[in-house]
Formats: structure tokens, C-alpha cells, sequence
């Protein structure tokens, strides 16, 4: 019978290894079990894969926003010291 459960490359390449367990034993099943079984099975493959995809998509932009964060904080502390430069000199001017 072939692989109700999907394809093993993709089982293998995106599924944690408790994932690749249990397809294992359904595939083990006699063709009755693996039928009943199977469907429930890559439905769960396919919510751990997508899972695993929204997880990376968060964790990339959650690094993006550190960088970010970093470039603004840059920027702000860059201007307070042109601010502080442009009072202290107006000060010895004597215009403030």
C-alpha cells in the first residue's frame, strides 16, 4: 500500500521526530487502521508544518524589529547630542 500519510520526504524534512513516530507505527497498521487513521494524521503534519512556518515568519520579523529599534535608537541619541551641541552653543552666544 502506498504512503497514506503523506509523502516521506516531507515527513522526514518538516515534522518533529515524535511526528515521524507516529507515522511510522500507522504505516505499521494493517490497511483498514492505516485508512481510518491516516486523513487525521496529515492533518496534523500539515498544522505542525504550518505552525513551524508562522513561527519563523514571527521570529524574522521580530529580528527585524530589534534591528530597527537599534537604528532609531541610534538616531534619537544622535539627535539629543546635535540638540545638546546646538544649545550649548547658543548658550555661549548668549542668545538663551
Amino acid at each position: 500500500m502506498p504512503n497514506t500519510i503523506g509523502s516521506t520526504q516531507k515527513i522526514n524534512d518538516e515534522t518533529p521526530i515524535e511526528l515521524q513516530e507516529m507515522a511510522k507505527a500507522i504505516e505499521s497498521l494493517p490497511a483498514r487502521y492505516q485508512e481510518k487513521v491516516a486523513p487525521a494524521m496529515q492533518r496534523v503534519v500539515q498544522c505542525s508544518t504550518r505552525r513551524r512556518r508562522i513561527l519563523n515568519l514571527v521570529q524574522e520579523a521580530l529580528s527585524q524589529l530589534r534591528l530597527d529599534m537599534k537604528y532609531l535608537i541610534f538616531d534619537l541619541e544622535a539627535t539629543r547630542r546635535e540638540r545638546d551641541e546646538y544649545k550649548q552653543m547658543l548658550e555661549e552666544d548668549g542668545r538663551l
